[in-house]
């Protein structure tokens, strides 16, 4: 993104599908984008006007990145979840996630993880497409721990590098962020009716049931399907997942 003072630069990207919502939704304020946040978590978090949100808004429109972005994660944990994802930085980067915001879990700060689609199409069952052997090994290490410590909690998880990659890292990322004892509400959100991404046979979702019959046809084989709307305790620290909904409509007319 670039910015001046009269002037906000976008990439392509960000005006599409789910991106677009995102930040349409986190450029409202502060008390209307806890409201959302709260929305999706219902009684399983708290989300105050103090929370923290990422992106928020266009103005702040970068993707959050656990592993480099403060405010999320203490600087000891962020070290700790980069080192367990990569053998190198350099130019790679921890998985950039849609949505996160603080939250508070029975009392302990948490944090709610968003994974966002506008159709069907913005799901990848393709492998990690990381370039350097060290950390392809590395992504694949980890996300093996993380499989067999999911397994643990719910058998039916066969999380991989190889395939449906961007599935596997944000679970993965979900347990691993709740095994250093913070608490995780992991969120797949759906947004509904997206009529401005209506081309190229694209399966738009119509209502709330229509997503999350995708979601759990996305998954299968790779999440257990009762492992949806459901709490599972990481080493004493909560783990919750959930299927949810929104409609965000887009207005965009050309005039002359």
């Amino acid at each position: 993104m670039k910015a001046s003072e009269n002037m906000i630069e976008l990439p392509r990207r960000d005006f599409k599908g789910s991106r677009l919502r995102c930040l349409l939704m986190t450029s409202q304020g502060d008390a209307e984008v806890a409201k959302f946040f709260q929305s999706m978590v219902g009684e399983q978090a708290s989300v105050g006007s103090n929370d923290i949100a990422a992106p928020r808004g266009f103005l702040h429109a970068d993707e959050a990145k656990l592993g480099e972005i403060p405010g999320f994660l203490s600087e000891r944990d962020r070290a700790e979840v980069t080192r367990w994802w990569l053998a190198r930085t350099g130019r790679a980067n921890t998985p950039n996630w849609d949505l996160l915001c603080n939250c508070t879990v029975g009392g302990k700060r948490g944090l709610i993880l968003v994974e966002a689609k506008a159709h069907d199409g913005e799901f990848s069952d393709g492998g990690c497409a990381a370039t350097d052997g060290g950390n392809v090994d590395q992504i694949r290490k980890a996300i093996d721990l993380a499989s067999r410590g999911l397994n643990e909690l719910k058998p039916g998880f066969a999380l991989s590098a190889e395939r449906h990659y961007q599935l596997s890292n944000r679970f993965a990322f979900a347990w691993k962020v709740a095994k250093m004892g913070v608490p995780v509400v992991l969120v797949y959100l759906g947004f509904l009716d997206a009529q401005d991404m209506a081309a190229n046979g694209r399966l738009l979702f119509k209502n709330h049931a229509q997503w999350t019959d995708c979601v759990s046809a996305k998954s299968k084989g790779i999440v257990p399907k009762d492992i949806w709307g459901s709490t599972r305790s990481v080493d004493g620290t909560p783990l919750t997942i959930l299927i949810r909904s929104a409609e965000v409509r887009i207005d965009a007319r050309m005039r002359h």
